[in-house]
């Protein structure tokens, strides 16, 4: 990123921040389903299967999300420490894309494990302070199928970077659970990271504005190119990078014409 277009850009894009990081986001976006709930853990719970769906339409991730919590009786927390054997049957043949009810029960076995041991799921990617994100979410891909019967299918839906994987699902869930602004989208649940240290999730329409904005080089949407992606916009804000994530997705879901005028 060339030193004299930093000051410009960043005004251009504190201001689109502003006009996205607000309540009248969560509407038509994933997060709107941890914003349904009060129970921290329920906040937990439905941002993970939330974050872990958003691939598609947001309709119908919001709508697959709506459907995932009306079968946990729409108190996931209680349903997923206290259910039995037959509730369980409520989970079956639920299918999203290609996440299906097989990895539904998998995901819901392991927080229910998880939350025997730990009252968050902060302590699942974060269980000692002071981790980065890499290390972080390399660990949660470990422990996640760490149990011996995990089901090998499940493990497309749970990338790490030691696989390359941009994250962007997991980031976004990072995002969502750590960043703390008051301007009422993120939660700022998780303490053991600050916001300097969250990696941007890269999507295709983070990715189309960052490009166009030279913000990011790497020709592949991998890791590195998340992390080239966050370091340029630390230049931006050192403190709180990834608010960009606000601007890219903004600008590109709802503003083309400006994309196709860069």
């Amino acid at each position: 990123m060339k030193n004299i277009h930093i000051l410009e850009l960043k005004d251009f894009l504190d201001k689109k921040a502003a006009q996205y990081n607000n309540p009248s986001f969560i509407e038509n976006d994933p997060v709107s389903i941890p914003h349904s709930f009060t129970l921290k853990q329920d906040r937990e719970i439905m941002g993970f299967f939330a974050a872990i769906f958003a691939w598609g339409q947001r309709k119908t991730i919001i709508n697959k999300c709506r459907e995932l919590s009306s079968r946990m009786d729409n108190s996931p927390y209680q349903f997923i420490t206290q259910h039995s054997d037959s509730d369980l049957k409520k989970l079956l043949q639920f299918k999203h894309r290609t996440f299906n009810d097989t990895d539904l029960l998998y995901c819901i076995d392991f927080m229910k494990r998880h939350y025997a041991a730990c009252d968050t799921l902060e302590d699942a990617f974060f269980p000692q302070p002071d981790m980065n994100v890499e290390t972080a979410l390399n660990y949660f891909e470990a422990y996640f199928f760490s149990h011996p019967d995990a089901p090998i299918r499940t493990r497309k839906h749970i990338p790490s970077p030691a696989r390359k994987s941009a994250c962007k699902r997991l980031n976004m869930f990072l995002r969502w659970m750590v960043r703390n602004d008051s301007n009422g989208v993120d939660f700022g649940l998780w303490k053991k990271i600050k916001p300097s240290d969250l990696i941007c999730p890269l999507d295709l329409h983070v990715e189309r504005t960052a490009r166009k904005l030279c913000l990011l080089q790497r020709d592949k949407p991998d890791w590195q190119a998340a992390v080239e992606l966050t370091n340029n916009l630390k230049m931006l804000n050192p403190s709180d990078p990834v608010k960009y994530d606000f601007a890219l997705f903004g600008i590109s879901i709802e503003e083309k014409c400006i994309i196709d005028g860069l």
